[in-house]
Protein backbone atom coordinates (compact mmCIF):
# COMPACT_ATOMS: atom_id res chain seq x y z
CA UNK A 1 0.00 0.00 0.00
CA UNK A 2 1.36 3.47 -0.62
CA UNK A 3 1.38 6.32 1.31
CA UNK A 4 -0.74 9.12 0.22
CA UNK A 5 1.46 11.73 2.03
CA UNK A 6 4.57 10.47 0.22
CA UNK A 7 4.05 7.97 -1.76
CA UNK A 8 6.21 5.60 -0.34
CA UNK A 9 5.50 2.24 -1.15
CA UNK A 10 6.22 0.63 1.90
CA UNK A 11 3.93 1.05 5.16
CA UNK A 12 3.35 -1.22 7.96
CA UNK A 13 -0.57 -2.23 9.66
CA UNK A 14 -0.59 -0.92 12.98
CA UNK A 15 -3.95 -2.24 13.93
CA UNK A 16 -6.35 -4.48 11.69
CA UNK A 17 -9.75 -4.80 12.86
CA UNK A 18 -12.87 -6.04 11.45
CA UNK A 19 -15.51 -3.16 10.01
CA UNK A 20 -18.74 -4.94 9.53
CA UNK A 21 -19.11 -8.46 7.97
CA UNK A 22 -17.19 -8.05 5.21
CA UNK A 23 -14.45 -5.45 5.65
CA UNK A 24 -11.27 -5.00 7.23
CA UNK A 25 -10.31 -1.89 8.49
CA UNK A 26 -6.40 -1.03 8.78
CA UNK A 27 -4.52 1.43 10.44
CA UNK A 28 -0.79 2.11 8.62
CA UNK A 29 2.05 3.83 8.86
CA UNK A 30 4.68 5.02 6.55
CA UNK A 31 7.95 3.81 6.71
CA UNK A 32 9.40 6.97 5.36
CA UNK A 33 7.39 9.73 6.87
CA UNK A 34 6.15 8.31 9.36
CA UNK A 35 2.27 9.20 8.67
CA UNK A 36 -0.29 7.19 9.43
CA UNK A 37 -3.93 6.82 7.46
CA UNK A 38 -6.39 4.28 7.56
CA UNK A 39 -7.57 1.98 4.90
CA UNK A 40 -10.27 -0.92 3.90
CA UNK A 41 -10.39 -3.90 2.83
CA UNK A 42 -13.14 -5.15 1.40
CA UNK A 43 -14.39 -8.60 0.18
CA UNK A 44 -15.63 -9.43 -3.45
CA UNK A 45 -18.87 -10.73 -3.92
CA UNK A 46 -20.49 -11.66 -7.07
CA UNK A 47 -24.06 -9.56 -7.46
CA UNK A 48 -27.19 -11.72 -6.89
CA UNK A 49 -30.15 -10.91 -9.91
CA UNK A 50 -33.89 -11.38 -8.97
CA UNK A 51 -35.33 -12.29 -11.16
CA UNK A 52 -39.01 -10.94 -11.37
CA UNK A 53 -42.48 -12.30 -12.05
CA UNK A 54 -43.05 -11.22 -14.82
CA UNK A 55 -39.28 -12.01 -16.00
CA UNK A 56 -36.92 -9.38 -15.59
CA UNK A 57 -33.89 -8.87 -14.01
CA UNK A 58 -32.64 -6.63 -11.31
CA UNK A 59 -29.79 -6.31 -8.93
CA UNK A 60 -30.66 -7.23 -5.13
CA UNK A 61 -31.00 -4.18 -3.30
CA UNK A 62 -30.70 -4.87 0.57
CA UNK A 63 -31.96 -1.18 1.04
CA UNK A 64 -35.17 -2.56 -1.02
CA UNK A 65 -35.81 -5.21 1.44
CA UNK A 66 -35.10 -3.37 4.36
CA UNK A 67 -38.03 -0.55 3.42
CA UNK A 68 -40.34 -3.44 2.59
CA UNK A 69 -40.10 -5.07 5.67
CA UNK A 70 -39.72 -1.55 7.60
CA UNK A 71 -43.55 -0.83 5.95
CA UNK A 72 -44.74 -4.01 7.57
CA UNK A 73 -43.06 -3.11 10.81
CA UNK A 74 -44.66 0.22 11.06
CA UNK A 75 -46.01 1.27 14.56
CA UNK A 76 -45.18 -2.13 15.88
CA UNK A 77 -43.39 -2.81 19.27
CA UNK A 78 -39.98 -4.76 17.74
CA UNK A 79 -36.79 -3.71 18.91
CA UNK A 80 -34.29 -2.53 15.71
CA UNK A 81 -31.63 -4.92 16.61
CA UNK A 82 -34.18 -7.93 15.61
CA UNK A 83 -34.91 -6.30 12.31
CA UNK A 84 -31.58 -5.63 11.52
CA UNK A 85 -30.54 -9.16 12.54
CA UNK A 86 -34.06 -10.36 10.53
CA UNK A 87 -33.01 -8.73 7.39
CA UNK A 88 -29.22 -9.97 7.73
CA UNK A 89 -30.50 -13.23 8.20
CA UNK A 90 -32.83 -12.99 5.49
CA UNK A 91 -29.76 -11.38 3.34
CA UNK A 92 -27.85 -14.15 4.19
CA UNK A 93 -30.25 -17.31 3.32
CA UNK A 94 -30.37 -14.93 -0.37
CA UNK A 95 -27.07 -15.48 -0.87
CA UNK A 96 -27.03 -19.13 0.21
CA UNK A 97 -29.72 -20.64 -1.99
CA UNK A 98 -26.55 -20.21 -4.56
CA UNK A 99 -26.03 -18.97 -8.32
CA UNK A 100 -26.53 -15.39 -9.18
CA UNK A 101 -30.10 -15.53 -9.60
CA UNK A 102 -33.15 -15.83 -7.25
CA UNK A 103 -36.71 -15.57 -7.84
CA UNK A 104 -38.79 -12.83 -6.44
CA UNK A 105 -41.00 -15.55 -5.09
CA UNK A 106 -38.62 -16.85 -3.04
CA UNK A 107 -37.74 -13.92 -1.18
CA UNK A 108 -40.94 -13.66 -0.80
CA UNK A 109 -41.19 -16.66 1.07
CA UNK A 110 -38.54 -15.96 3.17
CA UNK A 111 -39.78 -12.60 4.19
CA UNK A 112 -43.06 -14.12 5.35
CA UNK A 113 -41.43 -16.98 7.21
CA UNK A 114 -39.00 -14.54 9.20
CA UNK A 115 -42.12 -12.04 9.55
CA UNK A 116 -44.48 -14.98 11.00
CA UNK A 117 -41.45 -15.44 13.74
CA UNK A 118 -41.24 -12.18 13.90
CA UNK A 119 -44.58 -10.43 14.44
CA UNK A 120 -47.79 -11.40 13.28
CA UNK A 121 -49.54 -8.11 12.25
CA UNK A 122 -46.48 -7.30 10.53
CA UNK A 123 -46.73 -10.97 9.20
CA UNK A 124 -50.37 -10.63 7.98
CA UNK A 125 -49.34 -6.31 6.59
CA UNK A 126 -46.77 -8.40 4.26
CA UNK A 127 -48.55 -11.45 3.20
CA UNK A 128 -51.58 -8.76 2.19
CA UNK A 129 -49.32 -6.76 -0.34
CA UNK A 130 -46.76 -10.25 -1.45
CA UNK A 131 -49.81 -12.46 -1.79
CA UNK A 132 -52.50 -9.57 -3.32
CA UNK A 133 -55.18 -10.18 -0.98
CA UNK A 134 -58.16 -9.07 -3.24
CA UNK A 135 -60.92 -8.85 -1.04
CA UNK A 136 -61.64 -9.85 2.85
CA UNK A 137 -62.08 -13.65 2.14
CA UNK A 138 -58.15 -13.84 1.29
CA UNK A 139 -57.47 -12.16 4.29
CA UNK A 140 -59.62 -14.04 6.67
CA UNK A 141 -58.36 -17.38 5.13
CA UNK A 142 -54.59 -16.21 5.64
CA UNK A 143 -55.36 -15.53 9.44
CA UNK A 144 -56.94 -18.67 8.95
CA UNK A 145 -54.07 -20.43 8.17
CA UNK A 146 -51.47 -18.08 10.86
CA UNK A 147 -53.96 -19.57 13.71
CA UNK A 148 -53.56 -22.82 12.34
CA UNK A 149 -49.92 -23.26 12.61
CA UNK A 150 -50.09 -21.57 15.70
CA UNK A 151 -52.83 -23.98 17.12
CA UNK A 152 -49.81 -26.97 15.62
CA UNK A 153 -47.01 -25.28 17.29
CA UNK A 154 -48.84 -25.27 20.86
CA UNK A 155 -49.84 -29.04 20.73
Amino acid sequence: MRCPYCNNPKTRAVDTRESGEYAIRRRRECVKCGKRFTTYEYMETTPVYVIKKEGRREKFDKNKLKNGIMKALEKRPVEFEKIEQMINDIDEKIKQIGGREVKSSDIGEIVIDSLKKLDEVAYIRFASVYRSFADVTSFENELRRLLMDKRRMME
